[in-house]
């Protein structure tokens, strides 16, 4: 496509030619030097042009024909961000022009939107489709975005949210609801202020007082917030002001405490007149709404966990279950009832429950079904329009969200819903999308020891996702779902755990090793170590000669404290017997198993401590060879008791069983511990009454091997198992101790029995 001359009657006939026609756009993307002449045009338009036409009418058509090309298509998009159309658009709406000519205002107050909405899914973090863009397109998009919300720049947009012009008030408002997805982006909108009450604010203010705290302290919060509220009660403002607030809301807890705070005047607060607009009849009203009141009352819950509104999120849930139900719903309004129940679910297993028992999780199964024909797989993906596909990702998200907790969702979504036939399918649709969200589904059904062993084995759904690990092409999202996958299905009760190690399984988790992407690097270390758990001799063999002992030792003193930990998971694991502490001691030595232990119990993270005194714990179940490991290398002992002073209770447990281990095995390490200094430490764990009479506990003590689900959530990770503490009896001391409620229980009990075996007539009884 060729455009010689740019007036308003060719703009207008290109804008008409480009909608809806991507190869349009495609040819004129191509076009880089009418691309530039195109963006030059909003602020300084050529001057010859028709009898009948304008600058400023050619202005509003440029502004048109960006708005035309900014969405679908990925090389328009990037022609205008080379062309530095954010800046001109900016620059353009700056001008006192632009702001008398209400035309031309809206129209770049429109472009601005559609740009900027353009910009975020690209830049991320996308709420959905997932799609795969260039590193460079992403770098250049997430700098253009970060230039929108600079000071200078929200000067120029932010102050016509009051617009006279309801056209360009919306187109604000649309834009802060589509592209705030960063915290610091958020802050950015809700600490700024107009330039009269940033003086106000400047003068009034004390100098120990931080802006941010002036600002989100005002009556609702910012001006901005103040101004949405305002918004809301208008009739055609309702819904973009509402996306707007959502946006503001998320992962914000000092706005959404405003958000609920009943004013000093009596009136009701701001959260329950939204909370009244989710009853409206208009859907795109219902849904903003709902999306708002779920990001308010989810930040809240950030503050105290587990504290979600339940009556605000009841009345969410059923005007999200209603509109997923209801056959004459639009997909779109459908994506986006899926996208708000995902929030409202996310890592919440009573709100999972919740709509569970409510019918959402059986009416997004049905939704699925409905649009996704089992009949012909390998078909029904080639002419789909992509809002069906859209829709199918952000079900299957949904359900995978909803399933990830309770075993009793996971099993009727299994056994009554019958979803995995169709979950197996997704893994080989074409949308990238599609498939992430069907390996989250099979992850949070393999989160269920009986489910691995029956529907997912019996069903092939579980090889069929291994498959799609397996391969070296895949999209890196995707290989990163089926990873987490695979880190359940390594575990010891797992059928094809076997079946996997014969096909290749850690020369391909090796591979992915190598990667530079942490999240893949942490799940293999994860799959390595629910491999390990309960692993015979041969496995561990098998495993390190893939790992390598070399790298296992440089992966515990890794820059990232993630890669630490399960580092010192897999020798935890490794430990879990006497064979294994055998193969670490011939395979590593003492002096090198000494620094990893010593760099861990120094670590800085608390987890990576947490998971070096298991290590140790599990250690001090050797031979007394071994277990003088810990007494010929001084500062092993002297980080034990610094930890057991100082760390906290997750951290003083195993460390304090390893001393009662290494105590029953050698009674003579008394007079060590002593001169340690573990007496007035263990004491600190436990009231020493000093009275006599009575029989005490001796104890044997082993700390177990951890066994734990795949990382992350579709927000966090969760854990299945972990160190356990076994106790068994001997006849004892003739001295008590009284556990302290203020400490942890179990460590007070194991330091109170680690006092009775140090107590010198239990020591000479056993010598």
């Amino acid at each position: 496509m060729t455009v010689r001359q740019i007036t308003t009657a060719s703009l207008k006939q290109l804008k008409n030619t480009v909608i809806g026609n991507p190869s349009a756009k495609l040819a004129l993307a191509r076009d880089t030097a009418f691309i530039h002449s195109l963006v030059d045009c909003l602020n300084h338009p050529p001057t010859s042009g028709e009898p009948q036409g304008s600058q400023d009418d050619i202005r509003v058509e440029a502004a048109h024909v960006i708005s035309s090309i900014s969405y679908g298509s990925e090389a328009a998009l990037a022609s205008l961000l080379r062309a530095n159309a954010l800046q001109a658009i900016v620059r353009a709406l700056s001008t006192p022009q632009a702001l008398v000519i209400v035309s031309l205002k809206s129209a770049l107050a429109r472009v601005l939107r559609v740009l900027a909405s353009a910009i975020i899914e690209v830049a991320g973090p996308t709420l959905g489709p997932i799609r795969t863009y260039s590193p460079q397109f992403r770098s250049e998009a997430k700098i253009a975005l970060n230039y929108l919300f600079e000071f200078d720049c929200l000067d120029v947009f932010l102050p016509l949210l009051t617009d006279s012009s309801t056209q360009t008030s919306v187109a604000i408002t649309q834009l802060i609801g589509a592209a705030v997805r960063s915290e610091v982006h958020r802050n950015a909108v809700i600490e700024w202020l107009p330039r009269s009450e940033r003086q106000r604010e400047v003068k009034s203010r004390r100098g120990w007082e931080r802006s941010g705290v002036v600002h989100v302290t005002t009556r609702h919060g910012a001006w901005v917030i103040r101004t949405l509220l305002a918004m809301i009660q208008k009739k055609d403002l309702k819904a973009s002001a509402l996306c707007a607030l959502a946006a503001l809301a998320l992962d914000n807890p000092p706005v959404a405490t405003a958000l609920a705070r009943a004013p000093t005047d009596g009136t009701a607060p701001p959260l329950a007149l939204v909370l009244s607009l989710t009853k409206r009849r208009v859907t795109d009203v219902q849904l903003a709404a709902s999306l708002c009141v779920t990001n308010v009352i989810r930040a809240q819950a950030n503050n105290y966990a587990g504290t979600v509104d339940p009556a605000a999120a009841l009345t969410v849930i059923q005007v999200l279950n209603r509109i997923l139900t209801l056959p004459s719903e639009s997909p779109q309004n459908q994506i986006k009832a899926c996208h708000t129940l995902s929030l409202l679910v996310r890592d919440q297993k009573d709100i999972c429950l919740e709509v569970y028992e409510r019918g959402a999780l059986a009416n997004l199964a049905a939704l699925v079904k409905s649009i996704t024909p089992l009949d012909n797989p390998s078909d029904w993906d080639i002419d789909e329009s992509e809002s069906r596909v859209i829709l199918r990702e952000a079900a299957l998200m949904t359900i995978a969200s909803i399933a990830l907790f309770d075993k009793v969702i996971k099993r009727d979504l299994a056994d009554n819903i019958q979803l995995i036939p169709l979950v197996r399918a997704c893994l080989a649709h074409k949308g990238v999308g599609v498939r992430v969200a069907a390996c989250q589904c099979i992850r949070a059904l393999s989160r269920d020891t009986a489910i691995i062993r029956t529907n997912l084995t019996d069903s092939g759904a579980g090889l069929a996702l291994y498959q799609v690990f397996k391969k070296e092409d895949e999209d890196p999202r995707v290989t990163s779902a089926a990873l987490a996958v695979v880190c359940n299905l390594v575990n010891d009760f797992s059928p094809l755990r076997l079946v996997m190690l014969a096909d290749d399984l850690l020369p391909r988790l090796m591979q992915l090793s190598r990667i530079e992407d942490q999240e893949i690097r942490v799940s293999v270390l994860w799959a390595l170590k629910n491999l390990l758990c309960k692993s015979n001799l041969c496995t561990k063999r098998m495993v390190m000669t893939q790992l390598k002992w070399t790298h296992l030792a440089e992966l515990v003193n890794d820059l990232d404290s993630q890669i630490q930990e399960q580092a010192f998971c897999i020798l935890r694991n490794l430990a879990e017997d006497e064979e294994g502490i055998t193969l670490i001691f011939s395979s590593m030595g003492e002096d090198l198993v000494a620094g990893c232990i010593s760099a861990g119990l120094d670590s800085s993270s608390e987890s990576v401590t947490c998971e070096t005194a298991y290590f140790l714990g599990n250690l001090s179940n050797g031979t007394r060879a071994q277990q003088d490991l810990i007494f010929t290398h001084p500062p092993i002992l002297d980080l034990v008791h610094s930890c057991m002073a100082d760390g906290k209770s997750g951290v003083r447990s195993p460390l304090v069983s390893c001393v009662l281990n290494l105590l029953t095995s050698n009674p003579r390490r008394r007079q060590e511990f002593i001169d340690a200094g573990f007496v007035s430490t263990l004491r600190h764990l436990c009231d020493w009454t000093g009275t006599g009479g009575g029989v005490g506990m001796g104890v044997g003590v082993g700390v177990g091997a951890g066994v734990s689900v795949s990382p992350g959530g579709l927000g966090s990770a969760g854990v299945i198992g972990g160190g356990s503490v076994g106790m068994g009896a001997s006849m004892g001391s003739a001295t008590r101790h009284l556990i302290n409620s203020e400490d942890d229980k179990d460590a007070a009990t194991l330091a109170r029995r680690v006092l009775d075996l140090m107590d010198m007539s239990v020591i000479g009884d056993m010598i």
